[in-house]
């Protein structure tokens, strides 16, 4: 049995390390990101997660694995900052409240299912000066992040509450994964 990961995601390479796992095969699926009309957050993950698996071609002895990460605040998806003025809102956005971070997982089996969880973990920044903001910022680290942080980097001084995967809100949620895969036949050694 071979393993794909349908993410050039270094993160979730990372992050499937830790479970001892290394990918077969890596390929960035193609799909169209965006979000449907009146789509909510949960629903977007499930559904991305789920369609980044199905786009990348699978041999017999092949099981893919996908992710997406989402940032939801209130019934709002925070994609991928656009501009420094989108990621500058953003983060005044999240400044001082909670905000949900939505981290599914899709497994497709050798039998062709796909088994899809999405891990919920609730994040509450402080509230964030104008200061603190350009000084993220200037880091890089939130651009091309889901909500426009990356929690395992500075962004992880801002965090005063979280309740949760917090290897879901760094972009897949281990415990999730772990059960997707062995339910899908996957052995870990």
């Amino acid at each position: 049995m071979r393993l794909v990961l349908a993410s050039t995601s270094p993160r979730r390479r990372e992050l499937l390390a830790r479970l001892g796992v290394v990918p077969d095969r890596i390929v960035g699926p193609e799909i169209d990101e965006a979000p449907r009309p009146g789509e909510l957050p949960r629903p977007y993950a499930l559904r991305l997660a789920e369609e980044k698996a199905r786009a990348v071609a699978r041999e017999p002895d092949e099981i893919v694995v996908a992710g997406d990460t989402t940032i939801g605040v209130g019934r709002r998806i925070l994609n991928k900052p656009a501009d420094e003025a989108d990621h500058r809102a953003m983060l005044g956005l999240l400044s001082g409240r909670r905000h949900h971070c939505l981290s599914a997982v899709c497994v497709i089996g050798l039998d062709g299912k796909a088994r899809v969880r999405v891990t919920d973990s609730v994040v509450a920044f402080k509230r964030l000066t104008d200061d603190e903001i350009d000084w993220y910022l200037r880091s890089g680290e939130g651009e091309g992040k889901a909500g426009g942080y990356a929690i395992q980097g500075r962004a992880e001084s801002f965090v005063r509450f979280l309740s949760g995967s917090h290897s879901g809100v760094v972009g897949l949620p281990l415990f999730d994964t772990r059960a997707l895969l062995e339910s899908s036949g996957y052995r870990f050694a």
